[in-house]
């Protein structure tokens, strides 16, 4: 079992930072299926002989699951290393699938719900940490677009997870009586388990004393956000600092996953378009919100991170004021080009996040404290929603006509973004006083 140890992780003389990506992209392409977990509510509905609903609980048990498990093990995925890490992700998420397969074999509900959304989700918390912590320490010369890349493959999940499993299905449902769900399930834990343990073989950690050819830590920190310090994350997390940031992300993830998770709803109900063209909009999303997550956080490496954040947030508004016209005029391309950009700083957002708390507290526990900072996500996924079907259906019962029964929700986004906005603006270097004043060897 010492090929798991951190120690057996470390990466020898001449060993290029260039493969650690894929490893990284392997693992999130994986657990990235969860944004995909939709095309299971309906044949999952009618094996079990449930209501959507009642499935679609799996989904935000395993969301809830990814930001508590990040915030809980984050201190043991720094001590054990990417490898160990990985492994235990891959035996959670793909466990979590076949789990899910037996529990509609069995028709037992609660097993489906244990399974992907508790179980699986665990494999979240750790698969989406892991690799971001690992990047951050491999490129702190561009440490925005390292860990684009990686949460880039996160958002990038539903792509091929969605799909793969309609086809499976379809599959398996001519070569049987039912869904072919279950079969479709244990298909893709197996080939998801060869995916992540690829990425957990060949991942690598930095030694202690190394750094990129040319760069000079001392010139980063030259700019006043930017530390060549560390802080513990029993520290960090008591910083005003970090709770800005906490909100930051929430309130940047708040307003996004509203109009991501009704994107379908909004286009056919607005525009009164097709099923086939709202599902085809919903898709075009994913490929924003996948796209920005890399070119976003790389743009950050240029701008900083406080200044980027400020685009996401005064841009994210201007965007929303702009919606409610796109109905009025029902003008679709301009709809399309101000969500598809609202998508993209959504995902920008989730990827830009690790550099910021690199930037604020250092490389060494960076990994646990983005662990504790992505319960905001958690938090978001219950505002968001919340807001935006709460105030629908509230315009809707008042009798307003569903083709604008939006609008408003639109300028309560921009509200969301402006508290953001604040958050960002109130951001300060960490006081030294918080510093460690000799980083402990891994």
């Amino acid at each position: 079992m010492s090929f798991l140890s951190r120690e057996a992780t470390v990466a020898r003389p001449g060993f290029s930072r260039w493969l650690v990506p894929p490893a990284a992209v392997a693992v999130h392409m994986c657990i990235g299926q969860v944004y995909a977990f939709s095309v299971f509510n309906k044949p999952l509905s009618g094996e079990l002989g449930v209501q959507v609903s009642d499935v679609n609980v799996a989904y935000q048990i395993a969301l809830v699951m990814l930001g508590l498990s990040a915030a809980v093990f984050g201190k043991w995925v720094e001590r054990s290393g990417p490898r160990k890490t990985m492994l235990a992700s891959c035996l959670c998420f793909c466990g979590g699938l076949l789990l899910t397969a037996l529990g509609v074999k069995l028709k037992m509900l609660w097993l489906v719900l244990g399974g992907y959304g508790f179980v699986g989700g665990i494999g979240l918390g750790l698969g989406y940490i892991a690799p971001v912590s690992t990047l951050v320490k491999w490129f702190p010369d561009r440490p925005g677009m390292a860990t684009g890349m990686a949460i880039m493959g996160f958002g990038g999940g539903a792509l091929i997870g969605s799909p793969l499993a309609q086809e499976l299905m379809g599959w398996y449902a001519k070569a049987s009586d039912g869904t072919g769900a279950a079969s479709t399930l244990v298909t893709m834990a197996a080939g998801y388990a060869c995916f992540m343990l690829f990425g957990a073989f060949i991942v690598r950690v930095p030694a202690a004393d190394w750094k990129p050819a040319g760069y000079v830590p001392k010139a980063a920190a030259s700019h006043g956000m930017i530390t060549t310090a560390s802080v513990s994350v029993d520290t960090a997390w008591k910083t005003p600092q970090f709770w800005l940031l906490w909100l930051v992300l929430c309130m940047n993830v708040s307003a996004g996953i509203g109009v991501l998770g009704r994107a379908a709803d909004m286009c056919q109900e607005m525009f009164g378009v097709s099923v086939a063209i709202g599902a085809g909009f919903t898709g075009l999303l994913s490929i924003f919100n996948m796209g920005g997550r890399f070119v976003w956080s790389s743009v950050s490496d240029l701008t900083g991170r406080k200044t980027v954040y400020c685009i996401y947030f005064i841009l994210g508004a201007i965007l929303y004021a702009i919606l409610p016209y796109t109905q009025e005029t029902q003008n679709r391309t301009l709809f399309v080009i101000c969500t598809a950009l609202i998508i993209s700083m959504y995902g920008g957002g989730f990827a830009t996040i690790p550099a910021y708390l690199r930037d604020m507290f250092g490389t060494y526990q960076v990994g646990a404290i983005h662990g504790r900072l992505i319960t905001a996500w958690s938090m978001a996924a219950a505002i968001g929603p919340g807001l935006i079907n709460g105030l629908y259906n509230q315009r809707v019962a008042a009798g307003v006509p569903v083709s604008q029964a939006y609008n408003k929700t639109f300028y309560l986004m921009c509200g969301l973004l402006m508290v953001g906005l604040i958050a960002n603006l109130l951001v300060r270097p960490v006081h030294p006083k918080h510093h460690i004043q000799e980083t402990p060897k891994a």
